[in-house]
Order: structure tokens, then sequence, then C-alpha cells
């Protein structure tokens, strides 16, 4: 547990959020809650986690388990307390370690949810109680619910042979930092950490 602290605290530069993205079609529940225990334990503070069937959001309860359990092997945790908080769903902002803070997302968190925000803003106008030009990045940002509390991810870790995203989190990627690593499946923490190695020395221009 101090030798993945200390790796945090070396890096040039650490992610405040992370989204772990899953291409492949066999997601595996084991390695998905290793990599969010490695962000936990080197001091990431928020993680989303994502494939495009929504299996994980489906079987959340699977994915937690196996996070606490694994909180609790890796990192001596009592974690009794954890819970999770799942985008688009009427639960309380919920952390785990106290540290972290994990969502789970599916499609309809991306694009599905843009245009609710849309609609929702459209409402707010049709009820005269906000004007067309009242519409800006931080409105919109406020009207997103997928990942409201969240700032938008400074990397993406994408897993599989697909060259895309498929769909995560649309409007907030577009100054992340996306790496693509072969699969997530029997993935090692030294894999986990060359990435962020990577992502720690890369110069973001911001469109410059």
């Amino acid at each position: 547990r101090q030798r993945w602290r200390a790796d945090g605290r070396a890096l040039r530069k650490l992610p405040v959020h992370v989204g772990l993205v899953v291409t492949e079609e066999e997601p595996s529940y084991a390695d998905m809650a290793s990599l969010v225990v490695w962000c936990m334990a080197v001091g990431i503070s928020y993680v989303s986690v994502y494939d495009h069937n929504g299996i994980f959001k489906r079987n959340n309860s699977r994915l937690m388990d196996e996070i606490l359990k694994q909180q609790q092997e890796l990192l001596g945790l009592d974690c009794s307390k954890y819970a999770v908080e799942f985008a688009n769903h009427d639960k309380t902002g919920q952390v785990l370690n106290c540290q972290s803070t994990l969502k789970v997302l599916s499609p309809e968190d991306g694009k599905a949810d843009i245009v609710k925000a849309a609609q929702s803003f459209c409402q707010l106008v049709a009820q005269q109680q906000r004007t067309h030009s009242d519409l800006d990045v931080n409105m919109l940002d406020n009207l997103l619910s997928s990942t409201n509390g969240f700032p938008d991810p400074d990397l993406v870790l994408k897993f599989g042979p697909v060259d895309s995203t498929l769909g995560f989190l649309p409007w907030h990627i577009r100054l992340t930092e996306i790496i693509s690593l072969p699969s997530h499946l029997n993935i090692s923490y030294e894999d986990f950490f060359s990435a962020l190695h990577h992502y720690a020395a890369c110069e973001q221009r911001w469109g410059k």
C-alpha cells in the first residue's frame, strides 16, 4: 500500500479523474476491480467505469463485491461502509475508501444524456426561466446528470482493439488524454502504472 501511494506521489502529475473504458465483448469484473483499486491506491480522486454494452452497470453489485474484496486484500481497508454512485439513478453521492469516488456508466449516460440536457434547457426557455442566449458550456455542464459533481476526465484508459471510446462521455473528453491498452484482461499493475507514467510525461497543449 505504501509503495502504491509513493508511486502516485512520484509522478510529475496525477490525473484527478480517470475513465476506464472497455471495448472488449467479455468484460472481467476481477480485472476491472483491480484497476479501480489501483486508482484508489495511487491517489486518484474520481474513477469512471464504462463498457459499451452497459454490462458493468447492469451488474453493479457484482462489480462492487469484487472491488470490496480487493480493497480488503490489497489495501487492508475496512470497507464496510463503501458504496457506488450510479449515474442517472436516484442515489445519493457515495464514496469508496472516503478518498475515491466511482461512477459506473453506460451508453445512456453519453449522447442520451446530452439529448436529455437539451430537452431540459428547452423546457426552461419555454417556461421563460431561461433565454436561448443563456446556453453556454457551463450551463450545459450543469444540466448533464451523468457526471454531476465529477470533473471532466483528465485521462481515459481504453482497453481493447476498437479504435474508439464507443460513446463514453462525448461532451466531457474534449481535452482528455486517451491511452490505448491491448486488453484489460489479466492486466498487471506495471501496465497500469506505465500508462500513468506516460500521461505524466505528456505535454498537453490545449489545442495550441
